[in-house]
């Protein structure tokens, strides 16, 4: 097993009591999100246009298949924030993975961002909220990688 500041690293199983209301919090609003989106008419599916703006590989999926897998990893990840049976590495890793992508369409869609500027235009404040998210996350991950 990997060495972690002179012990032996070794993954929990369960969470750990004290993260279980921010991971409740965290995974049912995504869980939420992810069941709305699952309804998602065919105008909300062509909304997909920001996202493929920020990361133009997504082009290349039709609007509905887009919205699809999007809708069936927010359900698995938020479920995996609220059971906790799922480690908080693996459910901080998938989260902190999740905000990184939520910050870079934020971070690469124009007008999201004050001109020369990293603070949110108003137009951009919906996503650059995600940032708890991505703190959220880090700090799952990095309790478990610090913890003796």
């Amino acid at each position: 097993m990997p060495i972690c500041g002179g012990h032996r690293a070794v993954m929990r199983i369960l969470a750990r009591v004290h993260q279980l209301p921010v991971r409740w919090a965290t995974g049912a609003y995504i869980l939420n999100a992810g069941i709305t989106m699952a309804d998602a008419d065919e105008e909300r599916a062509r909304g997909n246009g920001m996202a493929a703006g920020a990361f133009p590989f997504l082009k290349e999926l039709e609007p509905r298949d887009f919205v699809r897998r999007l809708s069936l990893g927010e359900i698995a990840l938020g479920a995996a924030l609220l059971l906790p049976v799922v480690p908080s590495l693996v459910a901080g890793a998938a989260l902190t993975g999740f905000a990184a992508g939520l910050l870079g369409m934020y971070y690469r869609t124009p007008g999201m961002r004050r001109e020369g500027s990293l603070r949110p235009s108003e137009q951009g404040v919906g996503l650059a909220k995600d940032v708890w998210l991505l703190g959220i996350g880090l700090g799952l991950v990095a309790e478990e990688l610090l913890a003796d």
